[in-house]
């Protein structure tokens, strides 16, 4: 990371957003916030037939964020996403190896590499081992265990895994455009740390995050994930419904569920009528609003037929596939036994939860208080939900570049891939 900058590469089904900030004396400031369509994704992650359309968005992309700066971006530290991310819980045991039965680093790194032998599918790959307890001698609960004093040294992990494919396919369409990794993080862990405070993660906390393509949950408890799964529906599945549904155009329907949508019906909420057009405004007259509609630029000269609805009828079609959502939200949390049982409650986040009053309705579906996560930890990023992952990636990199400043070493995600991205680093 040269110039001190330091970029977050949010690369999404839908849209690729860039975040770049640099450090001005003892602050960071925000240098560019790009988004732009994304291409050659599917449900989040890459597909062979799509590397050098991503490839292409991501240059694309840095071009207009080296505009902004005045610089070139070397690095970046990118996301993976998709619901091919999954975890699974594992534990290893070995016997310490110092005659005088003290713990060492080296001792945790070889319980934490024991804890990987684990019967996988072959495309299957470890990005990550995360300790959720070490046990000494039947001492259990124990979270730092260097320099304690044991004969057996056992640990309780999450394996988080990803299929081997997809991750090389997004390596490969970042790396091919000249620019060198920092890191890959995956999007619920990026979103968290951009939106989760330290408090609601040692109370026990959901993030769920609403992408176009994918819904991700992450479960925090006593500091630590203790649960992550990514399911392949989203936002871009309401547009889809509310196109079959009022029989109209899919990006028209997008404009319908931004201006119009809703989970919760009020009972003073009167109908709307809609032209099936691509630009347009809108006319409120009385308790019922017209929208006038103009064709677009270039687009049709002829008019398409109007599509009415009435407010009830869209959120009956709102409703069910948000309700679908939260439904599978609920079963993780059962599965691990956290249903309606984490004070944090849930915080949600991503472009999906822009849902007016979705909220209120997570909140009667999962039984937990809920509030609204946005990206507020960098000054000048806007607080927007959909932010989160790409301001969290851009977190990321500055945790990194204080620890190297104080410590000269790296921790956490950073380690990890500055040793396995080495040869592509300077």
């Amino acid at each position: 990371m040269k110039s001190n900058i330091v970029a977050g590469l949010d690369i999404g089904t839908h849209t690729i957003k860039a975040l770049a900030v640099q450090k001005k004396q003892k602050n960071w400031e925000v240098l560019s916030c790009v988004e732009i369509p994304s291409f050659g994704l599917r449900k989040g992650a890459v597909e062979n037939s799509g590397i050098e359309d991503v490839a292409k968005k991501v240059q694309t992309i840095m071009s207009r964020v080296e505009k902004d700066c005045g610089k070139k971006i070397q690095s970046v530290f990118v996301n993976i996403g998709g619901s091919h991310l999954h975890v699974v819980p594992s534990d290893g045991i070995i016997s310490v190896s110092r005659a005088d039965q003290r713990i060492s680093k080296e001792d945790v790194d070889r319980v934490l590499q024991a804890t990987k032998a684990i019967s996988m599918s072959r495309n299957d790959e470890v990005l990550d081992v995360i300790p959720r307890e070490y046990i000494i001698d039947d001492q259990r609960g124990i979270k730092q265990p260097v320099d304690l004093i044991g004969i057996r040294l056992e640990a309780k992990v999450l394996l988080l895994c990803y299929f081997q494919q997809y991750f090389t396919n997004l390596t490969q369409a970042v790396l091919s455009t000249k620019l060198q990794i920092d890191d890959v993080v995956p999007s619920p862990l990026a979103a968290a740390r951009a939106v989760l405070t330290p408090q609601q993660k040692e109370l026990g906390v959901a993030l769920i995050d609403i992408g176009a393509s994918t819904t991700s949950l992450a479960v925090f408890e006593e500091g630590d994930l203790i649960h992550l799964a990514v399911f392949p529906i989203g936002s871009a599945n309401i547009t889809n419904d509310i196109a079959v549904g009022l029989k109209t155009d899919v990006a028209v329907a997008e404009d319908i569920k931004k201006q119009h949508g809703a989970c919760i019906i009020s009972k003073n909420e009167n109908s709307a009528i809609l032209s099936k057009k691509k630009n347009y405004s809108d006319n409120p007259a009385g308790d019922k609003k017209k929208i006038e509609i103009f064709p677009a630029k270039g687009g049709p000269a002829s008019g398409w037929d109007n599509v009415g609805f009435t407010k009830k009828g869209l959120v009956d079609i709102i409703e069910p596939r948000i309700s679908e959502i939260l439904d599978l939200v609920q079963k993780e949390l059962k599965k691990i036994g956290r249903q309606g049982a984490l004070p944090g409650g849930a915080v949600l986040t991503g472009g999906g939860v822009k849902i007016p009053k979705i909220k209120d309705f997570a909140k009667e579906s999962l039984n937990l208080a809920c509030e609204i996560g946005i990206p507020n930890q960098i000054r000048g990023v806007r607080e927007d939900p959909s932010l989160a992952t790409v301001a969290g990636l851009a977190l990321e990199g500055l945790d990194f570049e204080e620890e190297e400043g104080i410590l000269g070493v790296a921790k956490g995600w950073g380690s990890k891939f500055k040793k396995m991205f080495r040869v592509f680093l300077p």
